[in-house]
């Protein structure tokens, strides 16, 4: 089985061939806790950097920029990285929505008081909250797999990725450092028709159906009529209450605003 969480990472222009950017845990590592300690990185950086000529470049993000989505991606992975990020944009949302009133999910266990409000940075989760990577359902390397999968479908909701951009995508993939698996796994996905049912089947609590809008919302602009009605339906069908999605809608807007 490929690497999902370095996909994943490659995915968003956090990959570039160092173990650092890896996800996987060695001697002297902590696995998660690097990866959110890389995310907190990301996030408190300019976006100026090596990314842009680097890892972006020649990473899946750079691979997509010819799809609005992989704009969009590609300009956010400048500063924020992986799972990190998305988690980051699901807590921030909660808590901001739980702040107003709401509570559509349980509460994160924390040991800090919650002092966040709509204008905070995002930051990824407390290692014990529900909604760090590595407390999901079925371990990050699946969540990974889950979320990536929500990007690509959500990328297809305009029905921009053709047969063509289809090729075109292909043809670049090949000249990329990843394993035949995770080629294997971004052709399949892109190739498959859209399946809400399966991007919803994937969220196995309810903070990993709020990270799966998440990163649904986080891969595209929705200003098509197909994007927008896939998002409020993908946010029906994972439970979300309305004003919940809208609080990530937010907080994406927000994250984007501030690059």
């Amino acid at each position: 089985m490929f690497d999902a969480r370095k996909l994943l990472e490659e995915f968003m222009g956090q990959g570039g061939g160092s173990s650092a950017g890896s996800g996987r845990t060695g001697p002297g590592g902590s696995g998660a806790g690097d990866l959110l300690a890389r995310g907190q990185d990301y996030l408190r950086s300019s976006g100026s950097g090596g990314l842009a000529g680097g890892a972006l470049a020649g990473g899946l993000a750079g691979l997509l920029l010819g799809t609005k989505g992989g704009r969009k991606i590609g300009k956010k992975a400048l500063t924020y990285g992986g799972m990190a990020l998305v988690a980051g944009l699901a807590y921030k949302a909660y808590r901001d929505y739980r702040g107003g009133g709401g509570g559509a999910v349980p509460a994160p266990a924390q040991s800090a008081p919650d002092t966040a409000s709509s204008s905070a940075p995002v930051l990824p989760p407390p290692s014990n909250s529900p909604f760090s990577p590595a407390r999901q359902p079925g371990g990050e390397e699946e969540f990974a797999l889950v979320l990536l999968t929500a990007m690509i479908s959500a990328a297809k909701a305009d029905g921009h990725i053709d047969a063509d951009e289809q090729r075109k995508i292909f043809d670049k993939l090949d000249t990329l450092d990843l394993d035949s698996e995770a080629k294997a796994f971004v052709m399949d996905e892109l190739r498959a028709p859209l399946d809400i049912d399966r991007v919803v089947k994937g969220a196995k609590s309810p903070e990993a159906a709020l990270e799966v809008y998440a990163a649904s919302r986080l891969a595209i602009d929705p200003d098509h009529p197909a994007e927008r009605a896939y998002l409020q339906m993908l946010a029906a069908r994972l439970g979300l209450e309305p004003g919940l999605a809208e609080e990530v809608d937010r907080a994406v807007a927000e994250a984007e605003a501030s690059l």
